[in-house]
């Protein structure tokens, strides 16, 4: 059986770990229709197209 030769220090197991954080969510990319700001590989939620064609109806408020 495999066993280490030293102790693994704090700041190698804390740089491995800092891999693992979530990331915050870029807002960066935007509707093509629109130019609203979307999330990426989602439908528009002000315009509802997704890849060129429309996916969703959105109702505007008037």
């Amino acid at each position: 059986m495999a066993v280490p030769k030293r102790k693994t220090s704090k700041s190698k197991t804390a740089s491995r770990k800092a891999q693992n954080m979530k990331k915050p969510i870029s807002r960066a990319s935007s509707c093509s229709q629109c130019g609203s700001p979307a999330l990426p590989h989602h439908a528009c939620p002000s315009c509802g197209y997704y890849n060129g064609r429309q996916v969703l109806t959105v109702a505007t408020e008037e």
